[in-house]
């Protein structure tokens, strides 16, 4: 039997096989706001609220076959019924019922004949606890959330620490040094010294800029939310090419493009941002000189692979699973770099809802790889 009020203050299992005193409680807490379910039987009240967990049982004790006690004792031994309390009702009110009652798990104890204000009492006693207490774990759970996500951020904040400390080192310390040999420097006679050691200043200068702006790109990932439209990827990486101009041309870089890029959802400030990064990554650490293929697949799920393949010699297989890491560094095998750039990769790819990876062998290159969710083709 199942009795539903209009709207309801919690839903309860009332277990009582005399149906005249079932339809009595049934009417007194539908009358008051609960949504009720009457079950004659023991055994049946053990499917019922595994099937459908009520907030709260009230539970006869002298019932044929299983009796309150055993019924009880079954409920407290499941995993899925144990944390529903229980309330027995028995016209027994002898000491040692209620302290059996409180032994095999109830809550609470109501005596027959019932009286309607301590049946409404109770109920809503333990209706309420109930409810405090899944409102407080559903706290416990957010302060453990807030707590990962702290520490997260505290050791984030050390990473970024220990990174601005290490990466702006040496391009504040060539400024520094050159900005002394200037003071040294007889400008009227040394003219093409003068010139070597300001290039020298400025390279170490944009340098440090550079680490800074890709600390505050790291950042504001983070945080912000964007928009997502159509990528036409071709302007992106014409883009993303031009920031590179000098670094390709002084690496006698060559670079494959596709003839037709598929089109994927993403921000465009984005993705350029993580084109530079790869194509950075080819550029120091590819052949000599580097040779650089890039290309796009439609996967099967939906997504698209945007990757970008160098002649370089390939990354240990110990080393492949660290890249991606927060703040971790290729070895200095041409050219000193920092450690963000996949880093900022990552986080950028993740905040589009797609992944990154790489794929490498000694001796054979590597082909550093992104995927973004594809265009949906509404007229299909």
């Amino acid at each position: 039997m199942a009795i539903e009020a209009t709207t309801h203050k919690g839903n309860i299992l009332i277990v009582d096989d005399t149906l005249p005193n079932l339809r009595i409680l049934a009417k007194i807490l539908i009358d008051s706001g609960y949504l009720v379910r009457g079950i004659p039987d023991g055994a049946m009240a053990l499917t019922a609220a595994e099937e459908e967990r009520p907030d709260l049982i009230l539970l006869d004790i002298m019932m044929p076959g299983l009796n309150g006690y055993e019924v009880c004792e079954r409920l407290k031994a499941n995993e899925s019924t144990r944390d529903i309390p229980v309330i027995f009702m028995s016209a027994l009110d002898e000491v040692m019922n209620k302290v059996q009652a409180f032994g095999v798990g109830a809550v609470d104890y109501i005596t027959k004949p019932f009286q309607v204000e301590e049946v409404l009492a109770r109920v809503n006693t333990h209706i309420t606890l109930q409810a405090l207490q899944a409102r407080l774990e559903q706290q416990v759970v957010a302060l453990q959330e807030a707590n990962a996500a702290l520490q997260a951020s505290n050791e984030e904040l050390e990473a970024f620490a220990h990174t601005v400390a290490h990466d702006l080192k040496n391009p504040l310390g060539n400024v520094l040094m050159g900005t002394e040999l200037l003071q040294q420097v007889d400008f009227a006679s040394e003219g093409d010294k003068v010139e070597e050691i300001t290039d020298w200043v400025s390279a170490g200068a944009r340098k440090a800029l550079n680490i800074i702006d890709e600390l505050l790109l790291l950042a504001s990932v983070r945080r912000e939310d964007v928009i997502r439209e159509p990528l036409n990827m071709a302007r992106i990486l014409q883009h993303a090419q031009n920031r590179l101009e000098w670094t390709i041309k002084q690496c006698q870089a060559k670079i494959e493009l596709p003839d037709y890029w598929p089109v994927a959802l993403g921000y465009a400030p984005w993705v350029e941002e993580v084109w530079v990064n790869y194509l950075s990554n080819g550029l120091k650490y590819g052949g000599t000189p580097p040779h650089l293929q890039l290309g796009a697949d439609v996967l099967d799920d939906g997504a698209i692979r945007y990757w970008i393949k160098d002649n370089g010699p390939g990354i240990p297989p110990e080393k492949v699973n660290l890249l991606f890491g927060e703040f971790t560094r290729l070895e200095r095998i041409r050219a000193e770099g920092h450690g963000l750039g996949l880093s900022i990769v990552k986080r950028i790819v993740s905040k589009l809802d797609g992944s990154v990876g790489v794929e490498s062998q000694i001796g054979q290159g590597s082909l550093f790889y992104f995927t973004l969710p594809a265009v949906q083709d509404t007229a299909s």
